[in-house]
């Protein structure tokens, strides 16, 4: 039997996970078992890798990194056509989707699950949208899928951002401190968005918002609990629409964000749907899109739940 592969994105957790290698293979060697391993040179690396493991009949394969490299194989997987379990071992700056499963921090604790764990089908997201040369392009998420202020944020965190601020934070920071850091510099100066949205088959609606977002799953924006009741197995994406709060509300509303309290709010809307199509309200706007944490390219854009479309390993 082919055992099964880890995939490692040495530069995840900014370029953390490189040292701390020996000691996650140490604790998989001794928690799980024996594996083979393939480390990642390049954004995008993770998905071939994926599938021609999953083509070649690997049964588990294993994402070592943040939620990115979590997306990557599973956009592997899924379209290998393979019947493949996904296994994570968390090590990135946000670890959204990991909290929505459960799985812990520590790579032994995480090994153990890779063991003991049981298996769960999940739903996924499927995306269409536009890359920056106009052509469109189709992926899948586990996550969260939105655009707004939040596009602002994950590309500040990256690295973006203006030059009077700055432009991100210190690989010291935790995760969440990360991501924090920047709501708060992209609050003061991000404008709405203006967007059009359709939910199913309900009438079109022109919105201005200040995030919009698309949740299999429950975090986002490291560990903001942004869909407090989205779940991954009942074939509907949970829409947060945040309307446009301005920076002062925004600001003082973030802690309410991050416990998942917003929902009661005036100015956000919770609904469920199985498809959202969105477009720009002008045409001449750009209007970026967040899925899982990364910024693969922009609206127009037109999102399906794949109902039960993944295999993970998730604790007992």
């Amino acid at each position: 039997m082919t055992l099964p592969l880890v995939i490692i994105n040495p530069e995840s957790a900014g370029g953390a996970t490189r040292d701390a290698w020996p000691g996650i293979a140490s604790d998989l060697s001794t928690h799980f078992g024996a594996f083979n391993r393939a480390f990642t040179q390049k954004a995008g690396e993770a998905t071939k890798l994926a599938a021609e493991a999953a083509r070649k009949g690997t049964k588990l394969i294993i994402a070592c990194g943040g939620d990115g490299t979590i997306s990557e194989v599973a956009n592997g997987i899924l379209t290998s056509g393979k019947d493949v379990e996904l296994g994570i071992v968390p090590s990135g700056t946000g670890g959204d989707f990991r909290k929505t499963i459960e799985i812990p921090v520590r790579s032994r604790d995480a090994a153990r699950i890779l063991r003991q764990g049981i298996t769960r089908q999940i739903d996924v997201g499927r995306v269409t949208f536009t890359k920056e040369d106009g052509e469109n392009e189709t992926r899948y998420f586990l996550g969260v899928a939105s655009f707004g202020m939040s596009a602002n944020v994950i590309e500040r965190v990256k690295g973006g951002g203006p030059q009077w601020l700055p432009a991100k934070a210190p690989r010291w920071l935790s995760g969440r401190l990360s991501f924090g850091v920047s709501m708060l510099q992209t609050a003061v100066q991000s404008a709405a968005t203006r967007v059009v949205v359709q939910l199913d088959d309900s009438h079109e609606r022109h919105l201005t918002v200040a995030n919009l977002c698309i949740a299999n799953a429950r975090f986002f924006g490291g560990g903001m609990k942004i869909a407090p009741e989205a779940k991954l197995g009942d074939g509907q994406f949970d829409v947060i629409t945040i309307g446009d709060l301005g920076p002062l509300k925004i600001l003082t509303n973030a802690p309410r964000l991050y416990l998942g309290a917003h929902l009661g709010m005036q100015e956000v809307r919770h609904e469920l749907a199985r498809k959202i199509v969105t477009r720009p309200a002008l045409n001449d706007a750009e209007v970026i899109l967040e899925v899982d944490g990364e910024l693969p390219g922009r609206l127009p854009a037109t999102f399906q739940v794949v109902p039960r479309a993944l295999r993970i390993r998730c604790p007992a």
